[in-house]
């Protein structure tokens, strides 16, 4: 029952903005957002919560100004994504920008591979149908939706510019297969992971327990790693940021999979203080983490990648 309203209701929405001029059902969006805020107290408090401790400075007002900035951004997103499925490639490209892309021409150019990496930042799922309008469609990974209705009709906008999407469960084999066959790949790290895939890194000078997955497949494959973030422009444009690639860590490293993630994580903190409420402060990202081992060890998607790489060896 519930599954069925939200799925109703969502395609209501659709309806309405593809009824609407386009500039209006962005406002619509917002309005949606801003409602979100007043109506659901829970999120809202969290994210006033993560706000705080990320910045002490700021005053109560000014935290809650944000958060009321980000419920609307998110309600826009939203709205930008069901008005994306409905345009073809090029009217896409008439919408969006790229800078940096040559970074991404470089890396592809070496046909190795290249990992993009993300998060719930700016329009992130604008990013998928962005890149490949303008370069190739991407192997991307994605949490699989409680409400299988929705999750149907995500997957589909997502697909309809060739992009594969493995759910995240069991997904590193998808994606070290993928990157061995010089496909690029994309991922989120901005969740909060409960499992011996994650480690421990700092987001906000807090400890925040981070994938371990682009670092153990970059260290993997030798593949480069392209931070990116969609960002709004005046005019219901976007501009897609492809950012310098992440620095390996050094040979010698004692850790090298906690630098290439803490590194890859500073990428993402620089944009979200520059923009703090395109981020999406209403998930637990700092949740109590597990004492750390006294020495390295491998994480499960190292051992993963150590399975999958023997596998394909011998098959």
């Amino acid at each position: 029952m519930k599954n069925g309203l939200e799925y109703a209701a969502v395609m209501g929405l659709r309806m309405l903005v593809t009824a609407l001029p386009r500039p209006v059902s962005l406002r619509v969006g917002s309005m949606l957002g801003r409602l979100f805020y007043y109506f659901h107290g829970r999120r809202r408090e969290l994210a006033i919560e993560n706000l705080r401790a990320a910045f002490p400075a700021r005053t109560d007002v000014e935290c809650r100004a944000i958060l009321r900035s980000t419920f609307g951004h998110f309600g826009r997103h939203i709205v930008e994504l069901l008005n994306f499925a409905e345009m073809s490639p090029s009217e896409m490209t008439h919408w969006l920008e790229v800078e940096g892309g040559e970074r991404v021409e470089q890396a592809l150019a070496r046909d190795k591979g290249v990992m993009f990496y993300s998060g719930h930042f700016g329009y992130w799922e604008l990013l998928v149908m962005g890149h490949a309008v303008f370069f190739t469609p991407i192997v991307m990974v994605a949490r699989t939706l409680d409400n299988p209705l929705l999750e149907r009709l995500i997957e589909k906008i997502r697909t309809r510019v060739g992009t594969q999407v493995l759910p995240r469960q069991g997904a590193i084999r998808g994606l070290l297969r993928a990157l061995l066959d010089k496909a690029p790949v994309a991922l989120m790290i901005d969740q909060h992971m409960q499992d011996r895939s994650a480690v421990n890194v700092e987001f906000f000078d807090r400890p925040a327990a981070t994938t371990s997955a682009v670092a153990a497949l970059a260290l993997r494959t030798g593949v480069p790693v392209i931070p990116v973030f969609a960002l709004p422009l005046p005019g219901g444009r976007y501009r897609l940021v492809y950012e310098t690639p992440i620095e390996p860590p050094a040979d010698d490293d004692p850790d090298p999979v906690r630098t290439y993630t803490q590194r890859c994580t500073d990428v993402l903190e620089m944009y979200v203080r520059r923009y703090p409420d395109l981020w999406l402060w209403m998930h637990r990202r700092w949740r109590p983490v597990a004492a750390e081992p006294s020495a390295p060890a491998l994480t499960k998607v190292e051992t993963q990648c150590e399975t999958a790489t023997r596998e394909d060896r011998f098959s």
